[in-house]
């Protein structure tokens, strides 16, 4: 089968979850690859929203937290003072999804404004929960399209920290922190070294020992094409 770069970013963050892994997820990308994790290889998998579902089983990819059939499912619905404070700051949740506008070398995560902050020439929606995420779970995945205006040298702002990214997944490949910096150590079938560094705004390190990522398989792509939501209907 043939996949789209979307895919291929969800399948490679649901591969790295486990049977065991409890997940902060976000609407869109990383609610695809939680899901996906959750139908294929990590049943167990528990998933929290952040409108205070916990253990939600959607059918179908929900279209926001708001969806209703999250707290139909779920194993417990709980306010959203009570999910950041029980659930998330005390450490039981152990991976976080995040997205952003901008990352640095670190995995610093920038998503308030581009350009000057008084005078920007974006304003971007803001931090939302996403620097309590960071510093409450225990390992951060990010996912986001790779270019050097997303992957910059220097942040406009600093929104989140990246002190816990452990996985930064791109439509060109997988960086992972090694030493103090961002290294790529996999790029997606059809892309190559020169372009992630090509997409990328400082000088990439590279792993001695990059691979490529294994293609989705018939069963993931089936599994994930399962997951169309609503709105495409």
């Amino acid at each position: 089968m043939t996949f789209t770069a979307d895919e291929m970013m969800a399948v490679a963050a649901a591969r790295r979850l486990t049977n065991d892994s409890v997940c902060f997820v976000g609407i869109g990308l990383p609610s695809l690859a939680a899901n996906l994790a959750r139908r294929t290889h990590a049943p167990g998998c528990v998933l929290v929203y952040e409108s205070g579902t916990i253990g939600a089983k959607p059918s179908t990819l929900p279209l926001s937290i708001g969806d209703g059939e999250l707290a139909e499912t779920a194993d417990a619905v709980v306010s959203v003072p009570e999910m950041f404070a029980y659930w998330l700051q005390s450490g039981r949740i152990g991976v976080g999804f995040l997205g952003a506008a901008q990352i640095d070398v670190h995995g610093n995560l920038n998503s308030t404004v581009i350009g000057d902050y008084a005078t920007p020439k974006v304003r971007l929606p803001g931090g939302g929960g996403a620097p309590e995420i960071a510093t409450s779970v225990a390992d951060v995945f990010v996912m986001l399209r790779q270019s050097s205006r997303t992957f910059v040298e220097r942040l406009d702002f600093k929104t989140t920290r990246g002190d816990r990214v452990r996985v930064v997944v791109t439509d060109l490949g997988i960086l992972e922190p090694r030493g103090d910096q961002l290294t790529l150590t996999h790029v997606h079938p059809g892309a190559t070294v020169e372009d992630a560094r090509a997409a990328t705004g400082w000088p990439l390190a590279v792993a001695d020992d990059v691979s490529v990522t294994e293609p989705p398989t018939d069963i993931e792509l089936g599994a994930l094409r399962s997951l169309e939501p609503r709105g495409g209907e």
